[in-house]
């Protein structure tokens, strides 16, 4: 057999030209450890999947337990699945009662191709509005109301009857009107580099839908289970949408996702025509229960209202000449440098010193800090030292 670094860029499909092929042999609540024996200070956290951190042990129990009863037994919804249902039950008890309905499925990508579906079954139109610098995941449905041209161009053609409006401009809300079937927005943007809305723009965006008849969906694959300083992003601004998109930390590290809406909306689904959804492996029992005992560990050690005080703690002692801003809600922050080029100096530079970083694709002139909810003030300063070294 090849050395495992051989074998990697020879048998495994790369989503790049130069990987960083970190060789990871165990990872632990906030720290990644390579076969090499070095450890490394995660501030990506699997880009926000990690937010009970690596291996919480709460979590992994509940795996085990769930794998002694079953794995997978069938496709989704035709059995009854004890993870499934309280994971579901447990849903509902921490959204407003509008969200009281949840759909299992497999990604967060997912998630929104089932959303769009259900919006053009709830109205009966066509028309999606999406935002300018969006990201919604890389399936074709996603891709469509994706506003990064550079990746979608290759894939055209794509959904038909897609408009964009952009993100926090209160004048364009008026292009919303009654042929528009939804309008699809992350609660903060994330990968143009952490743009979170204000509260102004997402109230006239309510207001406006109600008066069209118009879903609005929130994506909150990334900013869901904490990362932002509240449980859910939509808390900060007093807005609920028609449907909720969850993905990434749903799981507690495991694979899952879940679009949310109410039992009167799913039940489209079920008929005209029977499966108007379907998914072999959404809402396998072993992500279920990860993610229900991943949930309970951020409710029980309030991670949220860590994520807000070490997020705040990230901005006050990231201060530089080189640092034009820190950007951000909670742990979802962006480090903008105005220059790719010293980006990736910083980000080697912290990966040399056990810190890892990463970048954005749509936005590489800022570097992002969303690590584990978990991380402690002692953590979070060896982290900001490791910046400030990098930058010099």
């Amino acid at each position: 057999m090849k050395d495992l670094p051989d074998a990697f860029h020879t048998h495994l499909a790369q989503t790049g030209p130069t990987p960083i092929a970190l060789d990871i042999a165990h990872a632990e609540g906030c720290h990644l450890t390579a076969r090499d024996g070095k450890r490394y200070l995660d501030l990506v956290a699997g880009l926000a999947v990690n937010n009970t951190g690596h291996r919480h042990p709460k979590v992994i129990q509940a795996i085990k337990e769930q794998a002694d009863r079953y794995l997978h037994v069938i496709p989704y919804g035709e059995f009854i699945q004890e993870p499934q249902v309280r994971y579901a039950e447990r849903l509902a008890s921490v959204l407003p009662p509008q969200l009281n309905c949840t759909y299992f499925v497999n990604s967060g990508t997912e998630a929104n191709e089932a959303a769009i579906k259900l919006a053009k079954r709830i109205t009966g139109r066509t028309r999606l509005m999406a935002c300018h610098r969006s990201y919604h995941g890389s399936t074709h449905g996603s891709l469509s109301i994706t506003g990064n041209e550079e990746k979608k161009y290759r894939n055209r053609p794509l959904l038909p009857d897609v408009q964009f409006i952009t993100y926090n401009d209160l004048a364009e809300v008026e292009r919303i009107d009654a042929h528009c079937a939804a309008v699809i927005l992350e609660a903060v943007q994330g990968d143009s580099g952490v743009r979170p809305p204000t509260a102004a723009w997402l109230q006239a965006l309510r207001k406006r839908c109600d008066e069209t008849g118009t879903m609005l969906v929130f994506d909150e694959v990334q900013t869901g289970f904490g990362r932002t300083g509240k449980l859910f992003a939509f808390e900060h601004f007093g807005v609920v949408p028609d449907i909720l998109v969850l993905g990434k930390a749903l799981g507690g590290g495991m694979p899952i996702g879940a679009f949310v809406s109410s039992r009167e909306r799913m039940a489209l689904f079920t008929h005209h025509p029977v499966l108007g959804h379907i998914t072999t492996f959404g809402g396998h029992p072993v992500p279920c229960a990860a993610g229900l005992a991943a949930l309970e560990v951020l409710l029980e050690e309030d991670l949220p209202e860590n994520a807000r005080r070490m997020g705040a703690l990230f901005k006050e002692l990231l201060v530089h000449p080189a640092i034009r801003e820190v950007r951000g809600l909670g742990l979802m922050l962006a480090v903008d440098l105005g220059d790719a080029d010293k980006v990736q100096r910083v980000v080697k530079g912290c990966l040399e010193q056990g810190v890892l970083g990463f970048w954005f694709l749509s936005c590489p002139e800022a570097f992002r800090i969303a690590p584990p909810l978990t991380i402690g003030e002692e953590q979070v300063r060896e982290a900001c030292a490791a910046v400030l070294t990098a930058l010099g």
